[in-house]
């Protein structure tokens, strides 16, 4: 069970990255993005995280391991709680979605800013892969876009003026 969602999860996301890098950047794509890509992969995810804490759902933990402690915030804690397939399946379409979710944002920004597709392109291709590096271009890309000629540079007032 667990190998399908991670494999439907991961065959969402990558359709909706195809989407919003390749289509042309109208209503339904951005839409489709949205809804059909970040919605259903946090939908996915709400379910499959009550599945897991009801207990509805058999974590497959590694053998031997004793049962989760979600009040061990530590390193080892949540490397005990990551150690089954369920937590594995859960946290990756964590990421695919507030990855997806980050791309969607840094692809209309970037509209708004007037930068090509091509530009746009390696941005969200290493959002799709590493999705806070990609941010972080995008965010120094833009800063320099926005401080640059004709940006959202403003005239400081002076004590005099």
């Amino acid at each position: 069970m667990w190998q399908t969602l991670f494999s439907v999860t991961n065959a969402i996301a990558l359709a909706m990255w195809a989407v919003l890098i390749l289509l042309p950047r109208r209503p339904f794509p951005l839409s489709l993005v949205l809804y059909a890509g970040v919605g259903l992969l946090c939908l996915v995810y709400v379910a499959m995280l009550a599945a897991l804490l009801a207990g509805w759902a058999d974590p497959v933990r590694d053998a031997g391991l004793p049962a989760v402690d979600f009040a061990d915030y530590s390193i080892a804690g949540l490397k005990s709680t990551f150690r089954s397939e369920g937590a594995i399946a859960v946290g990756w379409t964590h990421y695919l979605a507030l990855d997806l979710f980050t791309g969607l944002w840094i692809a209309r920004d970037a509209d708004a800013k007037g930068f090509s597709r091509v530009a746009q392109a390696p941005v969200l291709l290493l959002t799709f892969l590493a999705g806070p590096a990609g941010l972080l271009v995008w965010l120094f890309v833009r800063e320099r876009r926005a401080r640059g000629p004709g940006g959202w540079t403003r005239k400081r007032k002076t004590p005099a003026g």
